[in-house]
């Protein structure tokens, strides 16, 4: 501990993931799925995801961050792009701590890393999404400059609902 009472900063290395972190970060995306209350939803497997973070066409890529050889945090991504500026964006899909690297850095570390990886691909913004009931993270991302955007929502097809929109016959537009 600090002498403010806050735990002591971790020995830490942030860096892409690789093939051979699949299985930590499947372990990763379980725990995050458990944190949020969400682990009825939580399909991943290891083969899905080597799949779209290393395949032919991969869709995402991933940060790990280890201390002492273990697997702490992971950060996981994409680009999407913005019409109004004309320019790629970096969209952080899931920033995941395990809890004994809470308030030791991890997270600053990972959000550090993606925001320079942003900045060196030449992306007008980076963006996530949090639970509105996640005040510790709330605070933490406004602690580091982010807005939350109140006039924005989410919005979601998936299941049956996109499978119809997804074979429905209309007029042309």
């Amino acid at each position: 501990m600090t002498s403010d009472g806050a735990p002591r900063a971790l020995s830490l290395e942030v860096r892409p993931a690789t093939v051979a972190d699949v299985p930590l970060i499947v372990a990763l995306i379980r725990d995050l799925a458990e944190y949020e209350r969400l682990s009825h939803a939580c399909v991943a497997t290891e083969d899905a995801l080597r799949k779209h973070l290393f395949g032919a066409r991969p869709f995402a890529e991933a940060l790990v961050a280890e201390s002492e050889g273990r697997g702490v945090g992971f950060a996981l991504f994409f680009h999407t792009f913005s019409t109004f500026e004309a320019a790629p964006t970096l969209y952080l899909e899931d920033l995941y701590v395990r809890p004994e690297g809470r308030r030791r850095g991890v997270g600053r570390a990972l959000l550090t890393r993606l925001a320079a990886l942003a900045v060196e691909r030449g992306c007008r913004r980076f963006e996530w999404s949090v639970l509105d009931w996640n005040r510790p993270a709330i605070e933490f991302y406004i602690g580091l400059g982010a807005r939350l955007l109140d006039d924005w929502r989410i919005c979601r097809l998936d299941g049956a609902a996109l499978a119809a929109l997804a074979t429905a016959v209309g007029p042309a537009t």
